[in-house]
């Protein structure tokens, strides 16, 4: 294997416009969160009945993508891959930053912020959501620790594997940890199911390695440096599977719904007639964010095919985001079930679909937890040695990327 030689990446007039972008992005989110914490959420498009919005759409596939980020690592030291080894420090660092992008969006659109220290000691270990606390507080520690046994110096091999054996182990219970939020609340039919757990790490794959080739192939375009097309084309098929297990599990998600008569009326409204979320399913989840991308993926090519695969990354990313706005938005447009086989009715939308349509300030506020997200990866591989020189295709065979 050529020995990696990772260097800190330069900054340049492109990098500086990249980061004036983002930073403005990132600007118009924190005024967005002003404006929000002064007049209050009703100045959004969420309601008594939509109560998580557009923002938690971002912060969850952000969540979910950062625990898919760090498969390239765990690949190299747990599956003893060894030509994903020189990309394992990126992978580390991306998936820590998608972490803080994604919860910076969560924690900001909640409301009240500053209390977020009285949720951290005072625990309620039958919810979920306290679980939850602890998983990204540990995460962004073994992710921490597994990133520095792989810089320091004369680390022995075993000791890098047990540390990447225990960051791989965490990121499946935090992604369990986050689909179980949806999994366990059983008083909506949208969200009431068991594979919902396994189906967010299944969506993690997917989303994390789709957003891990978009920003490495960012970074080496803009400080110059060279990755082999072959390996491209490799991750690009890793890619094409991943996406074929999201459209697995939630095929068997919806099968499974559909044999329980409790389910029936959600999903048809999901499958059949509910109107904007019955399109984004079809064409947004399915189409555009499956079938697509697989069969740009699957085609066979003579030559480098870089640009089906970063074309597909992007088109599984749009899809990645329709399916979690179904999920999070759709399962809360459908009335709630309160008195099951009798019929609610009151002055208090009983019964009815929930409307929701996202304002400007929601979708600042998400998109500038992706900005984030870029800009604290990049100010790591500015000032760390996180990237190789290099990531050629001399260390992988090239029978392995034969489709």
């Amino acid at each position: 294997m050529d020995r990696a030689v990772y260097r800190e990446m330069k900054i340049t007039p492109a990098v500086w416009l990249i980061a004036a972008v983002l930073g403005a992005i990132i600007a118009a989110a924190g005024l967005s969160v002003l404006y929000i914490e002064h007049h209050g959420h009703v100045v959004t498009g969420m309601t008594n009945q939509i109560v998580w919005g557009l923002p938690h759409v971002f912060a969850i596939f952000l969540i979910v993508a950062a625990s898919g980020a760090l498969n390239v690592a765990s690949i190299a030291s747990v599956f003893g891959k060894i030509e994903n080894k020189p990309m394992a420090r990126f992978s580390g660092l991306l998936s820590l930053a998608l972490l803080a992008g994604g919860l910076a969006v969560l924690v900001l659109d909640l409301g009240r912020p500053d209390r977020l220290l009285v949720t951290l000691t005072h625990a309620n270990f039958k919810s979920i959501f306290a679980w939850n606390i602890y998983l990204y507080s540990g995460f962004f520690a073994v992710v921490g620790a597994y990133i520095y046994v792989q810089m320091a110096r004369g680390m022995d091999p075993k000791i890098i594997k047990k540390v990447g054996t225990l960051a791989f182990i965490w990121r499946l219970a935090l992604t369990t940890g986050t689909g179980s939020i949806f999994g366990w609340l059983v008083a909506r039919p949208g969200y009431d199911a068991a594979i919902m757990a396994p189906m967010f790490i299944v969506m993690s794959f997917s989303f994390g390695l789709a957003f891990f080739l978009l920003t490495i192939s960012l970074f080496y375009k803009l400080s110059g440096r060279y990755i082999g097309p072959n390996l491209i084309k490799r991750l690009g098929r890793l890619l094409g599977i991943f996406a074929a297990g999201v459209l697995y599990f939630s095929a068997v998600r919806h099968l499974t719904n559909l044999y329980a008569a409790e389910h029936w009326d959600f999903e048809n409204f999901i499958l059949f007639s509910g109107g904007f979320y019955t399109q984004l399913f079809w064409i947004g989840q399915v189409l555009i964010g499956g079938v697509i991308p697989m069969l740009l993926l699957f085609k066979h090519t003579d030559g480098s095919n870089r640009g089906y695969v970063l074309t597909a990354s992007v088109l599984v990313v749009i899809g990645g985001i329709a399916h979690i706005y179904g999920i999070v938005i759709g399962g809360q447009a459908f009335p709630l079930e309160i008195f099951p086989t009798y019929t609610a009715s009151s002055s208090f939308f009983d019964g009815e679909i929930n409307s929701y349509s996202a304002t400007i300030l929601e979708w600042a506020l998400g998109l500038g937890g992706v900005a984030l997200t870029v800009v604290l990866a990049g100010l790591g591989v500015i000032a760390l040695r996180i990237m190789p020189v290099s990531l050629s295709d001399r260390n992988i065979d090239p029978e392995d990327v034969d489709f």
